[in-house]
This record gives C-alpha cells, sequence and structure tokens, in this order.
C-alpha cells in the first residue's frame, strides 16, 4: 500500500533572528515521522520557508507546534519586511503528496485551523481547497491590507474569521492572524534582473501574472480607470495562467526580482514563466541575469525545464537525469545569487537520502569487491541486471552521439527518441540490481521464521512461496527489460553513426547475457514454487524470451561485423 505523505511548506514572518528560527524548526522536529526538508530564511523578506513532510496527523501535529512557537516568539507589531503578511505564521499550506486526496488533505488542513483557532486563539482563514467561501481561496484576497489592517478587518461581518477570535485583542496584536488551507504544489520562483527599478520589475509582473493590470484611458499609470456596468473596474489580463507575480527590490542582491508563484505547474511551468519573464523584460529594456526557487522544487519541475532547454538546443533529451538537471539550473541560471545545490533543493534527492545503502550508489571497485565478498548477495540476479544495464547504455550512447554527428543536424529527434527510450530501460535495470538483493533477502526472512506451531508453520510457508514468487518476477523482468534493449541497439547498428558501430554490438552482448543469467535465476528459484501454474507459465514466458532474444542478438552481431571492415 501507498504511503500516505503529506508536504507542509509554512511561512514563518521571521527571516533574520536564526535563534528564533532554529526554535520554531526544533518544534517542529519533535513530532516523530517528520521530516524537515528545507528552511530558506530571507532577510529583506524577512520571512521563513520552512518544509516538512509525513503522516497527515503527524503534519498536522508538527505544524500545530510550529504555530504555537512562533506565536510565543515572533511580536507582529513590531514586524517589517518586504512579502506581504498578516501573522506570525502568516501561511500554512498542506499539499497532498501520495497517498492521498485532495479532499482528504482539505479536511486535516480545517483540523489543524480549529485547533489553532481554538487553542491558541489566533484568527485563522482557510484559503485554497479549504476554503468555506469563494473569496476565500485566494489567498491575496484574505491578506489584503496585512497585518495593519487586520484591526478594521477582525470588526467586518464578511472577514470573520473561519475559527478563532474576530477581535484585534492584546494576543492577536502580537500574533497576528494565519490562513491555513489545502493546494496543489507551488513552486515560489523569482527571475532576477539587471535593474534596481521597483516600477519596471512591477510592469513585467503586471504583463506576465494571470491577474494582469487594470485599465485606464490614455496613461497606463496615471489615466483614468476604465470600468464596467457595475462600476468594478476592467482588468488586462497577463500572459500566464495560474501564476501570481509582484515586483520589488532584494536589498541583499541589489536588484529588483520578479516574485512568482506559480500555483499549477501543470498550467504554466518554470521554464515557460521564465522565458515569459525574459521576453517582456527584453521589451522593456531589462535583461534576466538569473532565476531563483524559493523552497523546494518536484523533481519532475526541472526535468522538463531541463528537456525543454535541450529541445530548443536540437539537442538529445536521452542523456542522463543528472545531464538535464544541470541543463535547468545553467538554463534558468539558477546560481545566479548563490550555489544551487541539486541534493538540498530537488524533493524526492532529499527523500533518496533517507533510504539505505543501495548497491548502484557503490563506485565500480566496491560492487566488484561486495560481490566477490562471502555474502550470497549481490550474486547472479543483480549482475545480470547490471549487465543489462550496461548493454543498453551503450547503445544509448551511440544514439548520442549520432544525435550531433556532423551533417546529421535534421535528425537530432529520431535519435533522441532512441536516447530518451534507452534512458528509461537503463534506469529500470539498475532499480533491478537491487531489487533482486532485495528479494534474495525476503526469502532469507521468510525462512527465518519461527515454525513452532502449526499455524506458525502456516504463516512462514505462505511467506517463502509468496518471496520466491517475487525471486522468480524480479529477474522476469530484467529478460523483459534488457529484451527491450535490444531494438535500441539493433537500430543504432543499423543506422547509428558508423564509427561505433562495434559499441552497438557489445551492447548487444552484454543485452544477451543479461537475459540469459536472469533466465538461470528464474529457473533455480523456480525449483522451490509450490503454485504449479504461476511455475508453468513463467518458465515458458521465460523461454520464450531467451529464444527470441537469441535471434535478435545473432542478426545485430551479423549486422556490426558486416559493418567493420578488416
Amino acid at each position: 500500500m501507498q504511503k500516505r505523505l503529506i508536504e507542509c511548506v509554512p511561512n514563518f514572518s521571521e527571516g533574520r533572528d536564526m535563534s528564533v528560527i532554529k526554535q520554531i524548526t526544533d518544534a517542529i522536529e519533535s513530532i516523530e515521522g517528520i521530516k524537515l526538508l528545507n528552511v530558506d530564511p530571507g532577510a529583506a523578506t524577512n520571512r521563513t520557508v520552512v518544509t516538512f513532510v509525513g503522516e497527515p496527523e503527524a503534519v498536522v501535529e508538527a505544524a500545530f507546534q510550529g504555530i504555537k512557537k512562533a506565536a510565543e516568539l515572533i511580536d507582529m507589531s513590531k514586524h517589517s519586511g518586504e512579502h506581504p503578511r498578516m501573522g506570525a505564521t502568516d501561511v500554512v499550506p498542506l499539499v497532498p503528496i501520495s497517498g492521498i486526496s485532495m479532499q482528504e488533505t482539505v479536511e486535516y488542513a480545517r483540523k489543524l485551523a480549529k485547533r489553532v483557532g481554538e487553542e491558541l486563539q489566533i484568527p485563522v482563514y482557510c484559503y485554497e481547497f479549504a476554503a468555506y467561501e469563494e473569496k476565500r481561496r485566494n489567498l491575496a484576497n484574505i491578506r489584503s491590507g496585512e497585518y495593519e489592517a487586520l484591526p478594521e478587518k477582525l470588526k467586518d461581518p464578511e472577514w470573520k474569521p473561519d475559527f478563532g477570535p474576530a477581535e484585534f485583542n492584546e494576543r492577536v496584536k502580537k500574533t497576528g492572524a494565519t490562513v491555513i488551507g489545502a493546494r496543489n504544489f507551488l513552486i515560489a520562483f523569482n527571475v532576477n534582473l539587471n535593474t534596481t527599478s521597483v516600477r519596471r520589475a512591477n510592469a513585467i509582473a503586471f504583463d506576465v501574472r494571470e491577474l494582469g493590470r487594470i485599465k485606464r484611458k490614455g496613461n497606463p499609470l496615471t489615466g483614468e480607470i476604465v470600468k464596467d456596468e457595475n462600476g468594478n473596474p476592467i482588468r488586462i489580463p497577463g500572459r500566464l495562467r495560474k501564476v501570481k507575480a509582484i515586483g520589488w527590490y532584494i536589498k541583499e542582491y541589489g536588484i529588483a526580482q520578479i516574485s512568482m508563484n506559480l500555483t499549477d505547474i501543470t498550467v504554466t511551468p518554470m521554464h515557460i514563466a521564465f522565458e515569459t519573464v525574459c521576453e517582456r523584460a527584453r521589451l522593456r529594456g531589462v535583461r534576466v541575469t538569473g532565476s531563483e526557487i524559493v523552497g523546494l522544487v518536484p523533481l519532475q519541475a526541472m526535468l522538463d525545464a531541463g528537456k525543454y532547454f535541450l529541445r530548443k538546443q536540437k539537442r538529445s533529451l536521452g542523456v542522463p537525469e543528472e545531464e538535464i538537471i544541470k541543463i535547468a539550473i545553467k538554463s534558468l541560471g539558477l546560481d545566479d545569487l548563490k550555489p544551487f545545490n541539486a541534493k538540498e533543493k530537488i524533493i524526492e534527492y532529499i527523500l533518496e537520502d533517507e533510504k539505505e545503502e543501495s548497491l548502484i550508489k557503490l563506485n565500480l571497485r566496491e560492487f566488484a569487491n561486495e560481490t566477490s565478498s562471502e555474502s550470497p548477495a549481490p550474486g547472479g540476479g543483480s549482475i545480470s541486471a547490471y549487465m543489462g544495464s550496461l548493454g543498453v547504455a551503450l547503445g544509448t550512447m551511440v544514439a548520442n552521439l549520432s544525435s550531433h554527428k556532423r551533417g546529421w543536424d535534421d535528425r537530432w529527434e529520431e535519435f533522441s527518441n532512441w536516447a530518451e527510450k534507452g534512458q528509461k530501460l537503463k534506469d529500470t535495470l539498475l532499480q533491478l540490481v537491487d531489487r533482486d538483493t532485495e528479494a534474495f533477502n525476503k526469502i532469507m526472512e521468510a525462512y527465518r521464521m519461527p515454525k513452532n506451531t502449526e499455524e506458525e508453520k502456516r504463516k512462514r510457508n505462505e511467506a517463502i512461496e509468496k518471496a520466491t514468487e517475487n525471486a522468480i518476477n524480479v529477474p522476469l523482468e530484467v529478460m523483459k527489460t534488457a529484451y527491450e534493449g535490444l531494438f535500441i541497439a539493433e537500430a543504432m547498428a543499423k543506422i547509428g553513426m558508423e564509427a561505433s558501430v562495434s559499441d552497438a554490438g557489445v551492447g548487444a552482448l552484454a543485452l544477451l547475457a543479461a537475459i540469459r543469467g536472469a533466465h538461470l535465476n528464474v529457473k533455480i528459484n523456480a525449483q522451490s514454487i509450490k503454485n504449479i501454474d504461476f511455475k508453468e507459465k513463467v518458465l515458458k514466458e521465460a523461454a520464450d524470451i531467451e529464444a527470441k532474444a537469441i535471434e535478435l542478438h545473432d542478426k545485430i552481431l551479423d549486422i556490426v561485423n558486416s559493418k567493420i571492415k578488416v
């Protein structure tokens, strides 16, 4: 069953006093089951964005403890900063990550809001998907007027908080109000400009943000506001949907920025927002020098950006993930203001650090030494998967070399498509290196189960059978994946650059070895399986794959040898 995970990204109105920030994050981390992913303070904004993830109940408890500690330490009556804010804990979004729906996340957000309002006596507004009424869905509407407007806002029945006191008492004077909700993943993305002019930055922000700007007669800055028949100002929409943006000046860097919230990156991804700002800035005589991501970013957003810029260069997209990330960082200028460390900024990479050490993280010498040790794992199954990954990697290499061969510029996309397929197969086979060893270990665990009673024997036998089936399915998947890799080797032997045809041949040799090696693992594990139907089915399937693989391998080697003139 998929683990239920929620991400929480509270924004606290303190970005300068690190001791205060540390006390707040300590309170969050005091809750078991929470993984603190990122703490991003900003001196100019006087605001810190904290990101943590965990199971829903733990996230709600950790968020509550963070809000409670912020209320004790931050005095909003003395706060100032560049970023809009209305409370010590300004906004607390809950974001569904895996195994949980948006509606379930809404329920947890409202549960947290109710508790904060009742136990901490802080006015709380619910926003985005957790909003109780339409006008409160938008954070900007709720935060309009900021902290300074709270005394009057709390008197207005239309802005009565969803939870907590509806009065600006002494406690609220200190804590301000908090906004809590549930939303899709949001990227806080700032684009750096070679100007100090906030007016020009705002003009660009109005060009791109979905809200756009107010329509005026004559002069766009000072002209009379154009209104509709109801007396409401008419707006000229910006170019980008699901984007909020303002221009501001960042004193610590000495530049103006376009500060954007990309509220739905499936509608407007990061690279499109960046390119649009570049275009609008250029038209206004301003140049973009780079950008920064505040908080964290999903891996896919970075991969999409890297592939977008590779495509513009007519370069192969089928390069390793690390290379795509590097292209994204350089193209977006993410290291313009400070170094961009992908291991600390990309969510999936941070979560990877929690995993146990894996075979594929070892270097070549370490992997060989581990294989040659007394331990029975890694064994032939893992080695077969690794041989397969090397075989398909060679075919992918030929595709990438061919994609930018001189004189073949019009064929880059053809080879890029083959290389992308190859990278996916290579990555799958690398994962199977570890999965094969894990499958073996599961069998050993099952054999170590107690067998003193009939019930214990029954459970032990069931566990052994289940683990053995898995230990058959893993090498069978190696066979299927490596067989697909042979088609890449065949294509590169036929149409790839002839100088690398031997590499395609070696790739085919390695892939066949992987298939035949994995087949041996299927057969040896099938010896002890009790489920006869399952056993016969997988043995036939494995034998068929090997037979087809031998035929295709021989065909590839014939092509390769025909092109090598000796």
